[in-house]
């Protein structure tokens, strides 16, 4: 088995530099936040809230793209039935920073929460909160193994090494830096990330293009060469079908924990939605030499490399179109250059991904939901502790399970359908409560995974209108694959329906109620009557007549609950009738 020296010594030298720059991080912030009174939990899923614009701008642009991201756009625009138009990502995740900047990042940050589920939790109790979690751990998980499989593929373009010890490694660097430091070491990494992918690329794309093998790309994105032009094209009966994805990147890029982990760190509401925008300039920028090394792929006449006669689309390898280029078409210094930063850079996801899903576990299941009493150092343990357990879950599931984007995509799914119509009810619809939550779980749910999906081999039991029996060839065996295509936007129509679902069920079941049609004792959620009785709210809080959370009401708890506790729940704003309440005004009124 050959070993590539350089490549080798080009991976080794990039991942000593992120993993030095983590451990510096860790260091250079291991009393901010702590010093002025707060929990060094918080500190470190929300970096003591006091990320700049420059780390803020650099980590929030990370929240998308990684190694997964220049990967796969690279990859649509290589692929002869799909091109640029089909290569959504960068569109679609630009457009998702600038609408979570300009309507989400500014209530959630002014609110004071430390992860994205604790509104659900202050509004629908902490049943509802546990039910949310499943959807948004899925998908930080799949996420995760999807892009640490997308390494090992990409290892296994520079160096002829064993994948799963390579992919191993990988994530035990991450893992060990987000242990650590936390929110800091992933921020400060990230910095460290970008530029490797941005310098690795850039340097590699002027020798790729100049490679004799390589046609002008320009008249290759109209005219077909070696293969259908890079352009690509949408065809009228796709139509809904690039809609339906297209709403899906943009909205469904809002309510993942990744994200609003870099929100709920900025300075300030103000600031959050700034790195919103800045994010979304730098996903466009970054994108740019993913795209040109799609279209060099599909310009380039692949028997005169070292790759050989069949191009990579006829091996099943366009999904590493990006590494193949680099390898085949550029100069070997160069070559490994761009191949170990991108490599490296692929963890500027995965750490993150492992550090969101710890927060929302050690947060809003253990300790508000099993453990309110919990000291601030076992949290930091619980934290700890899960930061190794789903590391470890993502990086056997990105070695075992060979349908691991297949699992990606659902939960994907999931999270737009389920949790952001959830999330737009919470913030900006009055009157929705955990009756109409349960109901549009339950219809989100349904509708989604009536569709099917075939990266699973799931098939649909719902029949959408248009729906067409499609067939996939596998070059390598021969085989051919038929599954059923959803042409109707069912993904957004599911969304839609489990947003209306929340409103509808909601006012019900509130009028049933408070009409006295149904008996008081029926409400077992507490979601109703509860709010008109001063009973108890998920074990934490009392809520007034007014609806309003003071901290004089608050249930007797061990004080070890800490500042950042005491503060999400004191947040009225979500459960005012005027929108225009705060403890402190609560207080100077009494």
């Amino acid at each position: 088995m050959a070993i590539h020296a350089e490549g080798l010594v080009a991976i080794v030298i990039f991942y000593l530099l992120i993993l030095i720059v983590g451990i510096w991080a860790a260091w250079k912030n291991k009393n901010s936040g702590v010093s002025d009174g707060g929990d060094r939990s918080e500190s470190i899923m929300v970096g003591g809230r006091d990320i700049g614009l420059f780390v803020g701008g650099f980590t929030m642009t990370a929240t998308w793209v990684g190694g997964g991201y220049i990967n796969g756009t690279a990859e649509y625009v290589y692929l002869p039935d799909y091109g640029l138009a089909w290569a959504q990502a960068p569109f679609g995740y630009a457009l998702s920073l600038v609408v979570g900047g300009l309507f989400f990042a500014k209530p959630m940050r002014s609110r004071g929460y430390v992860t994205m589920l604790d509104p659900f939790q202050q509004l629908y109790g902490k049943r509802m909160g546990g039910l949310l979690f499943i959807p948004a751990l899925m998908g930080e998980i799949f996420w995760s193994a999807a892009i640490l499989s997308a390494l090992g593929a990409t290892l296994s373009v520079i160096v002829d090494i064993n994948i799963n010890m390579s992919v191993v490694i990988s994530a035990l660097i991450a893992i060990f830096y987000t242990l650590v430091g936390g929110l800091y070491s992933v921020a400060y990494t990230d910095v460290v990330q970008l530029f490797c992918i941005f310098l690795g690329l850039w340097i590699s794309v002027p020798f790729a293009m100049s490679n004799p093998a390589v046609s002008d790309i320009s008249v290759t994105a109209k005219k077909a060469i070696y293969q259908s032009p890079w352009l690509g094209k949408i065809e009228p009966k796709d139509t809904w079908l690039w809609v339906d994805n297209f709403c899906l990147l943009i909205l469904g890029g809002i309510p993942w924990q990744v994200y609003f982990q870099r929100v709920l760190s900025a300075s300030s509401a103000t600031y959050a939605q700034v790195l919103s925008f800045i994010a979304a300039f730098g996903c466009l920028v970054m994108a740019v030499p993913s795209v040109l090394i799609g279209a060099i792929g599909a310009s380039t006449d692949w028997n005169q490399t070292t790759y050989g006669s069949l191009p990579p689309k006829d091996k099943d390898e366009s999904d590493m179109i990006l590494p193949i280029v680099l390898q085949h078409l550029c100069p070997s210094y160069i070559s490994f250059f761009g191949l170990g930063a991108v490599s490296a850079a692929v963890m500027s996801s995965a750490d993150s991904s492992i550090l969101s899903a710890s927060s929302m576990f050690a947060r809003n299941i253990y300790q508000l939901a099993f453990r309110q009493s919990a000291s601030d150092n076992e949290i930091v343990w619980v934290m700890r502790l899960t930061i190794f357990v789903f590391g470890a879950l993502a990086t056997a599931m990105a070695l075992l399970t060979g349908s691991v984007y297949g699992l990606w995509y659902l939960s994907s799914d999931l999270v737009y359908v389920i949790i952001f119509p959830q999330l737009l009810s919470v913030l900006f619809v009055k009157g929705t409560n955990t009756y109409g939550s349960v109901a549009a779980y339950v219809f989100g749910l349904l509708l989604r995974i009536g569709g099917g999906e075939p990266y699973l081999k799931l098939p649909p039991f719902i029949y959408y209108p248009g729906w067409v029996i499609q067939e996939r060839v596998h070059h390598l065996t021969g085989d051919v694959e038929c599954f059923v295509q959803q042409r109707f936007p069912f993904k957004s129509v599911s969304m839609v329906a489990s947003f209306l679902a929340n409103v509808a069920f909601s006012y019900l079941t509130k009028y049933l109620f408070e009409s006295g049609t149904l008996s008081h004792k029926y409400d077992f959620l507490d979601a109703v009557v509860s709010k008109h009785s001063k009973e108890i709210m998920d074990k934490t809080t009392l809520v007034s007549n007014q609806d309003n959370i003071i901290l004089s009401e608050m249930a007797p708890v061990n004080q070890a609950i800490g500042t950042s506790l005491a503060g999400t729940f004191t947040n009225t704003e979500i459960l005012s009738d005027d929108g225009e309440s705060s403890p402190e005004a609560f207080h100077k009124e009494n």
